[in-house]
């Protein structure tokens, strides 16, 4: 306990007193004390806490309607002591163990009262909303003692401010609690009823299937986002002179999205959809990218192949979606004047229309080396002012509602990074910086495609 610092040991040693002045009164030799399901429900507690820890809640609160308090609290410690921990793992296991006893010991006794206030026991009397009402309380107050602990110990351990200390730690575990408490129920009325304690594994079972899967759903989730950092990366390293761009344009798109109602899986998409939308840029040569003076034609033409590059990169990634078109048509204008297919209105995909408005916003709003940047109203103005023509009025006028009320943090790059970016960020007529190929016309040495092709399909 060397690396904790003493009030968090102090406040340690206190919860592992508490935890045994709780659990003492269950050691006392006496005939009545259901021994035999205590042991039982412990040995199950720490089986569960081996295979997949943190999702066995529904047997300690089990064990919370079952057994008298000190016994409740006595079910958490096997499991508690011997389950995995990080280093120091002898100190996180004590308080670990401390906690769990104190939360069941909490919710033993809350369902004792309830249950002498309602005279109705939940696993005995057939009254089915009783019962429920005496599981749900069980549960929250299961969850409000960990809850408790958990704030007070990173006030102790980590200095956390008091007002932030409990912050995002009750709320996203009500939930939870509730369901275990509703498990936990079921699980002790088939451990009473005439099928015995076997038939309360039916209850585990799925429990333990949700929790695989939601373990398999977050790791998939870190495996998208770590591909996506990747690729950003590797755009940032090549082009660094605009670092950052990338995360403020997935910032961007996801506020648009939000304002036009978008559910919360369409945002995600769309987020990844602005992040990725220049990763073309490993396809251009570097030279060009860090090229200082005006580019030529030849040197432009090069250069607006990247959204083609990029789809290239992407289009074997499933869980982007329609990023992947975004990726492909970002550059498109509603005139039909974009690139590299020349769409026109409804014909350039809903997520490239989003892309290509925060795109332009946040390149209007970061400092570069051969201007400074505008400032967020005057870069809203000129959006509105090519609406129609460039980019698509719905759009634009739902980021300058989710400006008004989110407010900006424009990109501010450094010496280092805010050199020229002749990849044409910025949209040809919105462009600062002159170009001697600013009136290019539309590439002709583009392969076609067919409908599908252009529609953004992989």
């Amino acid at each position: 306990m060397r690396t904790i610092p003493a009030a968090a040991r102090g406040f340690i040693g206190c919860a592992a007193l508490a935890a045994v002045l709780c659990a003492a009164p269950g050691l006392r030799p006496g005939a009545a004390a259901p021994w035999a399901d205590a042991l039982a429900l412990a040995a199950l507690y720490a089986l569960c806490e081996r295979l997949r820890p943190g999702w066995a809640g529904p047997v300690l609160l089990a064990a919370a309607l079952l057994l008298p308090p000190p016994l409740a609290a006595l079910t958490a410690l096997p499991g508690a002591l011997t389950a995995p921990a990080e280093a120091p793992a002898a100190t996180r296991r004590i308080w670990h163990a401390a906690e769990l006893a104190l939360a069941c010991c909490a919710a033993g006794r809350l369902a004792g009262l309830l249950t002498a206030a309602l005279g109705h026991h939940p696993l005995r009397a057939p009254y089915f909303p009783a019962a429920l009402l005496t599981a749900a309380a069980a549960g929250l107050a299961f969850c409000a003692v960990l809850a408790a602990l958990d704030g007070a110990i990173l006030i102790a351990a980590e200095r956390r401010p008091p007002r932030t200390a409990w912050r995002g730690l009750v709320a996203p575990a009500l939930g939870p609690c509730l369901v275990h408490g509703a498990a936990g129920l079921m699980t002790a009325v088939l451990w009473r009823s005439v099928y015995g304690p076997p038939a309360a594994l039916l209850v585990l079972l799925p429990m333990y299937l949700s929790r695989w899967v939601f373990a398999q759903y977050h790791r998939e989730r870190a495996a998208h986002q770590a591909t996506i950092r990747a690729l950003v990366q590797a755009v940032d390293l090549k082009d660094h002179y605009t670092r950052g761009h990338s995360e403020r344009v997935g910032r961007a798109s996801a506020m648009i999205a939000r304002e036009l109602g978008m559910t919360e899986q369409r945002l995600e998409v769309l987020r990844f959809a602005g992040i990725l939308h220049d990763v073309g840029k490993l396809g251009v040569p570097t030279r060009l990218l860090r090229k200082d003076g005006p580019l030529t034609p030849q040197e432009r033409a090069v250069i607006e192949l990247h959204p083609e590059y990029g789809h290239e990169i992407v289009r074997g990634i499933g869980f982007l979606g329609e990023a992947r078109a975004a990726v492909l048509h970002h550059h498109e204008r509603l005139d039909g004047s974009g690139y590299p297919y020349g769409l026109a209105g409804h014909r350039i995909p809903e997520a490239a229309r989003v892309v290509a408005v925060a795109d332009a916003f946040d390149a209007m709003t970061s400092t570069r080396s051969y201007r400074r940047a505008r400032p967020v109203a005057a870069a809203v103005a000129e959006l509105r002012r090519c609406a129609g023509t460039q980019f698509d009025p719905r759009m634009v006028a739902a980021l300058a509602t989710a400006l008004e009320r989110d407010g900006w943090q424009p990109g501010l790059a450094t010496a280092a990074e805010a050199a020229p970016s002749p990849c044409g960020n910025v949209p040809p007529d919105l462009a600062d910086r002159p170009s001697e190929a600013a009136d290019v016309p539309p590439r002709a040495t583009v392969p076609q495609r067919t409908a599908a092709a252009e529609d953004g399909a992989p």
